[in-house]
Parts: C-alpha cells; structure tokens; sequence
C-alpha cells in the first residue's frame, strides 16, 4: 500500500529532522504556532496533550500526514524543560549527575481522519558530572535550547553511562514507533531516499 499522502514534520526541531532524513524518509517541515499545554506535572499527559496541540494548528495549514512530538526530561517527578538561563541549565545538570532519569516523548500522527498518540519513554543514566565539566558544558550554550539542559546526540554524550531504551526518544522523536505508525495506518515507508 502506498500513500499519495505528503508526510510533513510539524516541529522546528533540526534534530526531529535529521532522525527523519537519517531514515530515509521524504517530508517536508512546517513550525504551527500552536499554544503548549501546560496543566500538571505528569510527563505523559503533558507530552501527549502538547503533541495533539501541534496536531491541531498543523491540520490548519493544508492536507498531509503530520508527526508531531513533545519531549521532556522527567526526574524523581518534576519536569525539567528547556532552561532559560546559564544558572538554571547548571542547576539541572546538577540534578542529573549521577542518576537516571526519564526522558518522554509524546507524539502524534494525523492525516485528519486518521490520528495516532501516545507516548515512548527512555531511561538515561548519568554519571558524576565535575563541576568543571559543567561549567565548560554551560558555557558553549548547547543547553540552553534542550529539554533538561542536555542534548545526548552532542557533547553531553561524555556523561551518559546508560540508555535503556529509544535512543531517539531522547533526542526528540521515537523513530521505531513512528515508522511503526506510518507504515501500518498511512502506508508511509522509510528507506527510499537513502544513497
């Protein structure tokens, strides 16, 4: 079965895009302003209802399959979003060192008839950070656009011991669930742009 269907990204996020390309995958991106749910502090919830969020303002741009996602670090059931400051991205580092903590996406694809959510959680294991580390982590600003003041696929690889899990998840979009979606409820295969 084949789509004629556009699949279409509704997310801003380069590393969203990259884990698509990597797959193979023909798409294009769009970024829907859509306003984020921010009621309780249960990462499933939140990730799920924010990703039906995008969902919503990306059906008002025009016909397609859209994959929309929402990350988030959890840690001993606070959420740690994306900090908006130096000292706040060393506070979460701080936290994290030497434990684990989860990592959820909540995603959602939708042709407009058709709409699959749900979520993919990974546990990530850090190891003791040194406050130099984190110091020269902080100052090259990578954290200050990720989801936990981290962002595994860059230089915050050094302090992961542990991933059990999606690997993707934690970057940003569980690949094998979403091929797993696309290809049985849209017809949508991966693979065929690949050199």
């Amino acid at each position: 079965m084949n789509s004629s269907k556009k699949l279409i990204l509704a997310s801003a996020s380069p590393r969203r895009r990259e884990i698509l390309s990597m797959a193979g995958y023909v798409f294009d991106v769009i970024s829907p302003d859509a306003e984020e749910y921010t009621g309780g502090d249960d990462p499933y919830t939140l990730t799920v209802e924010n990703s039906k969020l995008k969902a919503e303002a990306a059906l008002k741009t025009g016909e397609g399959v859209f994959i929309c996602a929402d990350t988030v670090v959890a840690l001993e059931g606070m959420i740690l979003g994306k900090p908006k400051t130096k000292d706040k991205a060393y506070e979460m580092l701080r936290s994290l060192s030497g434990k684990t903590h989860s990592v959820v996406t909540g995603y959602t694809v939708t042709d407009g008839k058709t709409s699959v959510s749900g979520y993919v959680e990974t546990k990530v294991t850090m190891r003791e950070i040194f406050r130099d580390e984190m110091e020269k982590y902080v100052e090259s600003g990578e954290p200050l656009d990720k989801a936990g003041a981290y962002g595994v696929q860059g230089a915050a690889g050094v302090f992961v011991s542990q991933i059990c899990g999606d690997y993707y998840t934690v970057v940003g979009l569980p690949l094998c669930k979403i091929s797993e979606i696309l290809r049985k409820n849209f017809g949508i295969f991966p693979f065929s742009q690949i050199q």
